[in-house]
């Protein structure tokens, strides 16, 4: 690729990480390796199961071990997701120095910029330095202005309308 772009998918509508694999599938059809890292995430997913029939074309790579939402942890468990989530941008830093792949998603990193568990500087610094054929996605809520700012592709999903304000619960397949 001779200029990679970055693209942000936010809003607080259905279809972030969704979007991203899309793109990601897309890219591994013209040939491109993809990589996407996922924050905040360490609960099984539908898509895993697919994305690992893909590799080594198409890898995930989570840092985290299993445990509830953040705001049911106690101090201990969000110092050890801090840590995790340090390693896996860590691991970012590596592949991007290394131009390991074409196409990096990372998946709901907003999350853990606002979480507060990696500063939004960090992340503005990685995408101003990043190899200039690499194409990265960042996913999430609520995306800081400094990387929309940065960003080539802005999308904000929105949601008008779901089926959990009628009580229906996430579906295996549909939500996760």
């Amino acid at each position: 690729m001779n200029k990679g772009l970055i693209h942000v998918y936010t809003g607080d509508g259905k279809g972030k990480t969704t979007a991203a694999i899309g793109l990601g599938i897309r890219a591994l059809g013209n040939g491109y390796k993809v990589y996407m890292v996922q924050f905040l995430k360490s609960q099984d997913t539908s898509e895993l199961k697919i994305l690992e029939k893909l590799n080594p074309g198409f890898k995930v790579f989570r840092f985290e071990k299993k445990r509830g939402f953040i705001w049911t942890l106690n101090d201990k468990e969000i110092a050890q997701l801090k840590e995790e989530v340090r390693e896996a941008f860590s691991f970012v830093k590596t592949v991007l120095k290394r131009c390991e792949c074409d196409v990096l998603i990372l998946d709901e990193i907003m999350a853990a910029m606002g979480n507060g568990l990696i500063d939004v500087n960090d992340v503005v610094d990685v995408l101003k330095d990043k190899p200039a054929g690499v194409e990265i996605i960042l996913t999430g809520r609520n995306a800081p202005a400094e990387i929309m700012e940065l960003s080539d592709y802005v999308s904000e999903i929105t949601c008008k309308k779901h089926p959990f304000e009628k009580g229906i619960s996430a579906r295996k397949g549909i939500e996760y």
